[in-house]
């Protein structure tokens, strides 16, 4: 047996229009001479009819392919066609399995070329395109040899011809009156030139075998494009005697779809149908086609392999040449009073009103006992009813429908086969049982405020215990012999739990309440000069279940889940947590209210440089409980220091003050002296008080520079302790 795959081959685009791609033993010259009968035997099986390989397995996945089997029976040297849209000649290439089962080999695969046919049939020694005439045709082969066989009313001629092509031309010839004009051929023979008129010749064959089969793989080229949607993809198989062969490859298909039926019981019982989707949309009928169904996601893509690429070379010129909703009204959620208003029952006592003020004690005890009576056989009557009905409903589920299909696991994958051929006609689609089994579960309300603000939704607990794998699908919900909703499940693996929800739960009502407590400082460390403060913040929500219909809830309420940075801390647990949100439970008696308090906590972490900030802000942490002594000794010690900075800091600033005053008030006196003589009294003084002004002057500078460096050491003082510093 020899086994091509097409994927990542070696495709040759050839002049007919056609792309060979041969097999290992046939990829040089030398091979190809070492086995010359093969090749001429490859060769000759282009002339002869295909022969059918019918289709006998489709596999279909869920990524929008399908995996199509042919099998058939072939003799010595045959050929096997098949016809695809152009746009699924990539999967085809991408794909295509070849196997010959008794032997033989796998000589050749061809394909139509992408080409328009024109293109295709310019390409031909003679040229078909635009319906040419006899004339043009011989035109076309001028210099070839060919056999005319002429019509047996020209007496005049032999009624064979052999020669070579000279030429067509048109000559004027009497008819009756007048002259008509007729094409004739022009022959080289043995005898010389000869003219024979088109109308005398009853037919005319090629001698020379190329040409001739030239001419037929261009009628052949024209009698694939009368379907301009097609391509043929042919495949040769080389042996001897009668055997057995397949070609399988993927083909573009729509995805299988799953529909449910869920009638719904008693105690937590369910019953469970499941139909496959399958669409034929190929340009086929499926007959007795054995068919797979496969749920998994393989990772599937087109490629494109069918475009003819070329190599883009540059253009070089000659130096010469060069130069892109209504509103609706809620009831209350509580009533005054525990009891209610049709007291702790829920119900009136049926009759009372009527027989009040009428009847006597007697009477009225008596009208009330047949009342409950008649109510106690008539709840009987109406149970062995809906029993009945669903019984019925549950019977016509399940008799005459079972599961046509086997399954079984693939890996990552599994796989419905259905059991039976399948015979579904082109264009068509069918429904295919392939789940049918009673199924786990029992029966909640589901509530999501960002859903349904003010109701839950009746909803089913499903644990999926048919031992299947259960695709992704719609589900029509029956309660009973009653339709109750739709629901729709994502994929559920074997012993997997999944909610679903069908309809609005109108017995029961749900008010949700927020609050937030104040933030509380909870931990106070110091690290390198930055003071950490953590705060805890506290949101509560409490939901208020209050629940009016005649049965008991069991009320999954769904709280958004925020990621690891909230803690939950009551309920200690959920029910259970999904991807986006906490769900917990909640028991709600009929006629009765309950409340579930939902508590979160977070920590949020705010910073504080102690280099830059004021005393006030470190005080607030100094004097908090939750810091500890050490931080609190640290801090303390950080405002001391701080406070010996701004004192030295006031200090120069005073020092700065009382040395301006000094320095402006030379400034006057030096102002005033340019306006008196230097022998003045005035002058005198001016100039003796500029002399005692002098040294306090040259004292003030000095202190500002003492301060100063007193400042910057105080400052780098405080800045070593604080990087130092790593408490908690």
């Amino acid at each position: 047996m020899q086994r091509w795959i097409i994927g990542g081959a070696l495709m040759l685009a050839c002049g007919a229009g056609w792309a060979i791609w041969q097999w290992s033993n046939w990829s040089s010259p030398s091979a190809r001479a070492q086995n010359p009968a093969a090749a001429a035997a490859a060769a000759a099986q282009l002339k002869e009819p295909a022969v059918p390989l019918p289709l006998t397995r489709v596999t279909l996945f869920s990524a929008g392919v399908g995996h199509f089997i042919r099998e058939g029976e072939v003799e010595g040297t045959a050929r096997a066609d098949f016809t695809f849209r152009p746009e699924h000649i990539n999967d085809v290439l991408k794909s295509l399995v070849a196997n010959d089962l008794g032997g033989g080999t796998v000589t050749t695969v061809t394909y139509d070329s992408q080409d328009p046919v024109e293109k295709t049939l310019k390409s031909f020694a003679i040229n078909l395109h635009g319906n040419p005439s006899l004339g043009n045709i011989l035109i076309q082969a001028r210099g070839e040899r060919v056999e005319v066989v002429l019509q047996q009313t020209a007496v005049t001629q032999p009624g064979t011809l052999t020669g070579a092509i000279l030429g067509v031309e048109k000559q004027k010839q009497p008819a009756g009156n007048t002259a008509i004009e007729v094409e004739v051929l022009n022959l080289w023979c043995a005898e010389g030139v000869r003219s024979v008129k088109l109308g005398d010749i009853q037919r005319i064959r090629f001698l020379n075998p190329i040409i001739e089969s030239e001419f037929r793989r261009a009628l052949e080229t024209l009698a694939y494009a009368h379907d301009t949607q097609k391509k043929t993809v042919s495949v040769i198989f080389s042996g001897e005697g009668k055997r057995a062969v397949r070609v399988s490859y993927l083909q573009e298909n729509p995805i299988w779809k799953m529909s449910y039926r869920l009638v719904l019981q008693k105690e937590g019982k369910a019953y469970l149908q499941g139909w496959a989707v399958v669409e034929n949309q190929t340009d086929e009928d499926w007959q007795n086609v054995r068919v797979s169904l496969i749920s998994g996601r393989p990772i599937s893509f087109l490629m494109d392999l069918y475009q003819p690429l070329y190599v883009p070379r540059p253009v070089v010129d000659l130096d010469l040449f060069a130069n892109l909703r209504p509103v609706t009204y809620s009831g209350a959620l509580q009533q005054a009073g525990q009891a209610g208003f049709f007291g702790a029952g829920g119900a009136a006592p049926p009759g009372n009103q009527a027989l009040r003020g009428v009847q006597t004690r007697l009477e009225q005890a008596e009208a009330r006992r047949n009342a409950l009576a008649e109510a106690d056989a008539a709840k009987r009557d109406k149970s062995a009813r809906e029993a009945e009905a669903a019984n019925f409903l549950q019977m016509n589920f399940s008799r005459g429908v079972e599961s046509v299909a086997t399954a079984q696991d693939l890996g990552d994958f599994f796989e419905y086969s259905i059991e039976h051929g399948v015979t579904l006609p082109r264009q068509k689609s069918a429904l295919l049982p392939v789940i049918t089994s009673n199924i786990a579960g029992r029966r909640v309300s589901i509530y999501n405020e960002r859903v349904q603000a003010k109701h839950p939704l009746l909803g089913f607990y499903l644990k999926n215990s048919s031992g299947l794998h259960l695709m992704q699908g719609p589900i029509t919900v029956f309660d009973g012999a009653t339709y109750a909703g739709d629901a729709k499940i994502s994929d559920i693996q074997r012993g997997e739990e999944r909610l679903l929800s069908y309809a609005v739960d109108l017995g029961t009502e749900v008010e949700p309440q927020a609050k937030r407590q104040p933030d509380r400082l909870v931990a106070v460390r110091v690290q390198r000069g930055v003071l950490y403060a953590t705060n805890k913040v506290r949101e509560e929500k409490t939901y208020i279940i209050r629940n009016r219909a005649e049965q008991d809830r069991a009320v999954i309420v769904e709280h958004p889940y925020r990621g690891p940075d909230f803690k939950l801390v009551a309920p200690e647990k959920p029910l259970e947590r999904a991807r986006d949100v906490y769900r917990f439970e909640v028991a709600v008696p009929k006629g009765e209210t309950k409340k579930l308090e939902v508590i979160e906590e977070r920590d949020i972490v705010s910073t504080v440089a102690l280099s830059n900030a004021d005393e006030q802000t470190i005080r607030i942490f100094l004097q908090s409980p939750i810091t500890s002594q050490k931080v609190k000794d640290a801090l303390g010690q950080v405002v001391q220091m701080k406070h010996r900075l701004a004192q030295l800091q006031q200090e120069l600033n005073q020092v700065q003050a009382e040395l301006k005053i000094l320095v402006d008030d030379q400034g006057r006196l030096r102002a005033n002296m340019q306006a008196l003589p230097p022998s003045s009294e005035t002058y005198k003084r001016y100039l003796k008080k500029l002399d005692e002004q002098e040294p306090l002057i040259e004292k003030y500078q000095d202190r500002v520079k003492a301060l100063q460096q007193d400042i910057l050491k105080q400052r780098q003082s405080l800045e070593n302790y604080l990087v130092s510093l790593n408490l908690d």
